[in-house]
């Protein structure tokens, strides 16, 4: 069958496929994860962006494809989380802006709408790097607006060129990107954009056997699940706090690993915490649990094999904003409100005590979308509100809430981590004004220095330096610096290489698999070599990071 006239309830049921195709390859994508840290999250941003958006295409019984498109648009936009996620957001914006007021699109018409989705989401990177999706994206836009030249074009053929020179684009991306070559990927969010677009083209044709990069184990975990503990539990019941996932790929020939006995492996497993969930086949096993140390499940998991996933999220605040939640009726809206993103129970506390309006739990792993950042805001009840994301793949969905609220209102602060977000918080002043507090909490950005301690989920080798697999790595703003077998040794290392002779000041804040015992002794250690150097010590609490440090 050949398509002269997309109609809206052809590109609805074409977005949904592309949902549904993602769905189905999140956790491959997930799998791309150039750094070997627990972060690898690009699919599952896409994957509950793409589902948001298409959830608010089937809410509405929308028929012109202009009205389907900026449903789609909508809830994109509200569902986006992480770059990718946001990003993605951005292409279909785009094409929703070329298709208003349409109710049909010829080939060339659907062709141009793509060009328009790229266009906009070039605008919305303020340094677009070459070899990602905004490159995979591009290429296939073109390859669609010359395949609508032809005079027998259809959208079936306008499709496919997309497809088509997208796979093309995205095997190049690590001959543009590096670190990709290094590692031996291509881009996951290119891939993740490919596996939408073939969602699409297998709708329209109705070749519907689409490539399953990674098998399916979405029946682990069932949103009843949560909302069922939610349901009769009050917060301090909870005796197992965070909710725990991770994927194993089993059964590798590499030394040193165990032999995967699933019986063994869900024993040991259910002394760690409940609601423990095991699915395995012969390459994958996946794993959900309620633990109170996640960092001990993981260590479990790499005994087996790489971790190609990793997941944690705090149910008790998840609890808190659910039954907690305050009511609609606030008192009257504070001058500022502060929103700040962390994970843990310390970490909370301490943003708190320092003059946090609103703690949204999230970090790495854990990037909460758009919608979830303009409740934050909301909940704030401030007449202006400032957004600290704390992670650089929270920074786009933070800037996209700021745009849907209005800038007059909100400001994003661009902390990219932990450290940095105390230090802007820290230069906030209640009798400054929106503008001049603005400037002076981004002045403070550069005053600290950031590290964070963590477990490599894989062996590879990163800008020379090799890692293996449970190796404790050492990174510092934002690149691996130091790989080491202990903790300790990886930890003085790395405090090492970030403190010089101007260095005064030295935060500690321990978390999962690290103590205050530990902390002191580092500290203790490091002062030996730098003995004017004054140290802070708190607990965060926070998963994936032992410590996280910052250096003034």
């Amino acid at each position: 069958m050949e398509t002269y006239q997309l109609n809206g309830e052809k590109w609805a049921a074409m977005i949904t496929q592309g949902a549904e195709n993602l769905t189905r390859n999140a956790d491959f994508v997930d799998s791309l994860n150039v750094f070997p840290v627990p972060d690898g999250d690009t699919g599952t941003n896409m994957n509950l962006s793409m589902t948001s958006g298409a959830k608010e295409v089937t809410s509405f019984d929308a028929s012109s494809v202009g009205e389907v498109s900026a449903n789609f648009a909508k809830g994109l936009l509200m569902g986006a989380l992480g770059n990718s996620g946001v990003i993605l957001s951005q292409l279909f914006r785009g094409f929703s802006k070329a298709v208003s007021g349409k109710g049909t699109l010829t080939p060339a018409e659907f062709a141009e709408a793509f060009k328009k989705g790229v266009e906009t989401a070039y605008q919305a990177v303020m340094k677009p790097v070459e070899g990602t999706i905004l490159t995979v994206a591009r290429e296939a836009a073109k390859a669609g607006l010359e395949a609508a030249k032809s005079e027998t074009a259809t959208i079936e053929s306008v499709m496919g060129a997309i497809l088509e020179q997208g796979k093309i684009a995205l095997e190049k991306t690590p001959e543009q990107l590096s670190v990709l070559k290094e590692v031996g990927v291509v881009d996951s969010g290119g891939q993740g954009l490919i596996i939408i677009y073939e969602g699409f083209y297998g709708e329209l044709t109705g070749e519907m056997e689409l490539p399953d990069y990674m098998k399916s184990m979405n029946e682990l975990v069932q949103a009843e699940h949560h909302r069922h503990v939610q349901d009769f539990m009050s917060t301090e019941d909870i005796t197992f706090g965070y909710c725990t996932e991770i994927m194993v790929r089993i059964n590798e020939t590499k030394p040193g690993l165990k032999p995967f006995d699933e019986e063994v492996f869900r024993a040991d497993l259910s002394k760690m915490g409940d609601s423990l969930l095991v699915v395995a086949d012969d390459e994958v096993a996946k794993v959900h649990v309620h633990t109170e140390h996640p960092g001990d499940v993981f260590n479990y998991g790499q005994q087996y094999g790489s971790l190609i996933k990793m997941k944690v999220e705090n149910m008790r605040e998840q609890h808190d904003h659910i039954v907690n939640k305050p009511e609609e009726t606030a008192g009257p809206k504070a001058d500022f409100g502060i929103v700040t993103v962390s994970a843990g129970a310390g970490l909370e506390k301490l943003f708190k005590s320092m003059g946090a309006t609103v703690v949204l739990s999230g970090g790495q792993t854990m990037n909460p979308s758009t919608e979830d950042i303009v409740s934050a805001v909301k909940a704030a009840n401030a007449k202006q509100v400032f957004v600290l994301p704390n992670n650089k793949n929270i920074l786009m969905a933070a800037e996209q809430a700021a745009a849907i609220l209005g800038e007059e209102k909100v400001q994003i602060i661009p902390t990219k981590t932990i450290p940095q977000g105390l230090t802007s918080l820290l230069a906030f002043r209640a009798d400054h004004d929106f503008a001049a507090n603005t400037a002076g909490m981004i002045a403070a950005i550069s005053d600290v220095e950031s590290a964070q301690i963590t477990t490599a989920v894989r062996d590879t080798t990163v800008e020379g330096i090799t890692i293996q697999k449970d190796d404790y790595i050492g990174i510092i703003e934002g690149k691996i610096k130091v790989a080491e077998k202990a903790l300790a040794q990886t930890a003085v290392k790395t405090l090492q290489t970030l403190l010089d002779e101007n260095s005064e000041i030295v935060t500690i804040i321990f978390g999962e698999g690290a103590s205050k015992e530990s902390a002191e002794s580092l500290a203790e250690k490091i002062e030996t070599d730098f003995p004017d150097v004054e140290f802070e010590i708190h607990e965060g609490n926070q998963p994936v990071y032992p410590y996280i440090f910052a250096v003034e």
